[in-house]
């Protein structure tokens, strides 16, 4: 399977030309780009290019990407779709599904990657053959609003603006206990916990990265929980369960942050069987156009609203 871009440089660069596509591409390495070279799969001004040279302001840059071939097979799975246009498409994940293929024998099936095959066909593969069209990620607990790339150009524009925080991420989650500030704001470092590498934690943490989250108050459920709107400023793994957590507020129904008296009450009481996380809203512009999802909240989560009379469009 073969990709290509054809690339117009706009201004004066001094850089080689292996360097400079490993900046446009960061997805693949200097190594990768000079093997290309060697491949004769990179033309400079329509020629061939036989060794590295330094590209200047007006050369025109054809590259043909070598991409593995994927073994993902279209499921036709229930999918939920917000939006969709040619460039891209926004969908409303079901709880217990992976967004792409995991470890272990039926690990390529049944996740959201192979729905999506299914639904919209071709879609970017920048990301690697099994990730198509995934722009991020959410818990395969975790419900609610997935961007998906349906070409190259839109993957690495939504990539960008996510890398440089441009596209606001709004959760909806309830927490054990009754939050008393209207808002806050977390700020901590995030990595992997040196005793549990499948957790992450604020402890002494291994590789930190900083993670700020942001919560606001909504309602108190039941005299004992509390429904909270979250808005994410950086993407780190597991990052509103662990800072929850962190501060005695735990999501209700987590299995691995959570409290497991109040997971087996709400299990009893609600029927619910997971952690109470929905990616409620995002906000973005691409390409000129400004864009404001909502993703209405799933029934099993729903339910324990509803219950005590709270309405949530």
């Amino acid at each position: 399977m073969k990709t290509q871009f054809s690339i117009f440089i706009p201004r004066q660069e001094v850089r080689r030309v292996d360097m400079y596509l490993s900046t446009l591409f960061p997805e693949h390495s200097r190594s990768y780009m000079q093997k290309l070279i060697e491949k004769g799969r990179l033309q400079v001004n329509g020629k061939v290019l036989e060794s590295n040279k330094r590209v200047k302001k007006g050369d025109v840059l054809e590259i043909e990407f070598e991409t593995e071939k994927s073994h993902l097979q279209a499921e036709d799975m229930n999918l939920e779709i917000i939006f969709d246009n040619p460039d891209f498409a926004v969908v409303s994940k079901d709880p217990r599904v992976n967004t792409h293929t995991v470890p272990g024998e039926f690990g390529n099936t049944g996740t959201l990657v192979n729905a999506l095959l299914h639904h919209f066909g071709n879609l970017s593969v920048i990301n690697g053959v099994e990730r198509p069209g995934i722009v991020h990620r959410l818990d395969k607990d975790t419900s609610g609003l997935i961007l998906v790339a349906k070409n190259d150009r839109s993957m690495r524009e939504l990539q960008k603006k996510m890398a440089d925080r441009k596209i606001k991420k709004f959760y909806y989650a309830v927490v054990l206990g009754l939050v008393k500030d209207k808002e806050g704001m977390i700020e901590s470092f995030i990595g992997r916990d040196p005793n549990d590498r499948k957790k992450m934690t604020t402890e002494n943490p291994v590789n930190p990265k900083l993670a700020r989250t942001k919560f606001t108050l909504l309602e108190h459920i039941d005299n004992k929980y509390s429904l909270l709107e979250i808005e994410l400023f950086t993407g780190r793994t597991h990052q509103i369960r662990v800072h929850m957590s962190a501060i005695g507020y735990p999501i209700v129904g987590d299995k691995v942050y959570g409290n497991e008296k109040a997971n087996k009450e709400v299990a009893t009481k609600y029927g619910l069987d997971r952690q109470w996380l929905h990616a409620r809203r995002l906000i973005l512009n691409l390409f000129g156009v400004d864009y404001d999802f909502v993703a209405p909240l799933k029934k099993d989560i729903a339910v324990m609203l509803e219950k005590n009379g709270i309405k949530v469009d």
